[in-house]
């Protein structure tokens, strides 16, 4: 008996009415991104293992896929190396290469690789999937596609700026209600000299980003389990916890962080981009939250995160700056800023809100039914005219009954069906039937395009 088939867990097989759906969020996210100026590019699902390793953290190095070597991958491993079962040593010789984490940093990549090529600063979007070998849970998925724009080469803040004003108008377009969560590491990085653990900056970053999830007990426990002191924890919740307005927080940072140059730094950066969104006058919730951190060890300055406001999920989209990403590939002090799009979060978003346009679910607009040969040939040239105006239509391939050929129209969301029998070829003309109203109208041949736009 043939194995039932099946898929690797945390992936998905989408059909024809799901992608059109998906087709939907990718160009409208495409479309803001190209009134923003951003270009297109593209790399490769694979990458050297030493492009990706080191560039996420110890955490995001687990959750890479990687690739055995072709052919016999062993041939470099002895036998006391499988022995000792060092996972670490084993992997780098049975292992050169690995599916993409995300897309900055084989953005980083590329743009070492081809300086003398890009005319900076860099806007570039990238729209592609990426892979973690993370546990499935919903909303959480092994591939899953990015959505990313970002500008290289440039250390203005009007980049975070745009930034924020594409997030507002790629949700305003979806009809998501979000909130737009910033930070910067600057100060999360003042706020660990403050409390006197200026080395554990990773620790504290890591364990704070996860207080919407596990709370604040089970960070507390695992900054203890990091070596983080009982005093340090005590002047560390005050400022984590802290709440008012933007500007309230900001008033209160400075004062926090008055010895702390690095901390100042990243609250002057926050008064300068709030100050911008305000003038805006962005109708799209932003929110200064100290516990967003991003888990990604290259972001130096603001970072984002946004969170849909009528769905539980996790952040649907985030980024932030990152000062030197691409000094690890040689080419150092080029600043970067970017954001990402969670497709497929967005994609459950619209789902659980039913927020898609009705005309989304239509991928043929005509349908022409098939009486058979003579009334097939009288129907093709017409067939061809409304493909060349632009109008989507397609002929049912057999002369089968009228029930078959309206109920395929009907579970493909075709809105209009052409027939064509005997009286209508006599006449040289078509009926019209509206499949939403069930209303039939008889019109000239040549009156069709007009009548369908």
């Amino acid at each position: 008996m043939a194995q039932k088939p099946s898929i690797p867990k945390g992936t998905r097989d989408f059909a024809p009415e799901e992608m059109v759906r998906r087709n939907y969020i990718f160009d409208t996210i495409k479309s803001v991104y190209k009134l923003y100026g951003f270009q297109q590019i593209e790399t490769p699902a694979v990458e050297n293992l030493s492009t990706l390793m080191g560039k996420y953290g110890e955490e995001g190095d687990k959750l890479l896929f990687k690739i055995l070597n072709s052919g016999d991958f062993l041939s470099d491993v002895t036998a006391s190396e499988v022995a000792e079962h060092h996972l670490g040593k084993l992997t780098n010789k049975m292992c050169e290469k690995g599916l993409r984490y995300d897309l900055t940093v084989p953005f980083a990549r590329f743009v070492t690789m081809n300086r003398e090529k890009i005319t900076f600063p860099f806007k570039r979007y990238q729209i592609q999937p990426v892979w973690r070998a993370d546990r499935p849970q919903k909303g959480r998925y092994r591939e899953f596609y990015q959505c990313d724009a970002d500008v290289i080469g440039s250390d203005s803040l009007l980049n975070e700026v745009e930034l924020v004003q594409i997030i507002d108008e790629v949700f305003r377009r979806f009809g998501i209600n979000v909130c737009i969560k910033i930070n910067n590491r600057k100060i999360l990085s003042g706020i660990a000299e403050i409390i006197g653990e200026p080395e554990k900056i990773v620790d504290i970053t890591v364990a704070i980003d996860k207080l919407e999830k596990i709370g604040l007990e089970n960070v507390n426990e695992e900054l203890c389990s990091k070596g983080i002191g009982e005093d340090a924890l005590t002047k560390l919740q005050p400022i984590i916890l802290l709440k008012g307005s933007n500007e309230e927080k900001l008033v209160k940072l400075n004062e926090i962080l008055a010895t702390s140059e690095t901390g100042l730094a990243g609250v002057k950066e926050l008064e300068t981009v709030f100050s911008y969104i305000k003038s805006l006058n962005i109708k799209t919730q932003t929110e200064l939250d100290l516990t967003l951190a991003r888990g990604l060890n290259y972001y130096t300055g603001c970072i984002f995160e946004v969170k849909a406001l009528d769905v539980e999920i996790g952040s649907i989209t985030g980024g932030g700056r990152y000062d030197n990403l691409t000094g690890v590939f040689g080419m150092p002090d080029v600043s970067g800023v970017g954001i990402s799009f969670g497709a497929d979060r967005i994609y459950d978003v619209l789902n659980a809100l039913d927020l898609y346009p009705a005309e989304v679910a239509q991928t043929t607009k005509v349908m022409f039914a098939n009486f058979g040969e003579t009334e097939t040939l009288y129907l093709l040239p017409l067939l061809k005219e409304l493909r060349q105006a632009g109008i989507s239509a397609e002929i049912y391939p057999e002369s089968a009954k009228m029930k078959k050929q309206f109920g395929y129209a009907d579970s493909r969301h075709i809105p209009f069906v052409v027939i064509a029998g005997e009286t209508e070829i006599a006449e040289n003309k078509v009926t019209l039937k509206n499949m939403t109203t069930g209303e039939q109208t008889l019109i000239a041949k040549e009156e069709i395009i007009n009548h369908i736009k």
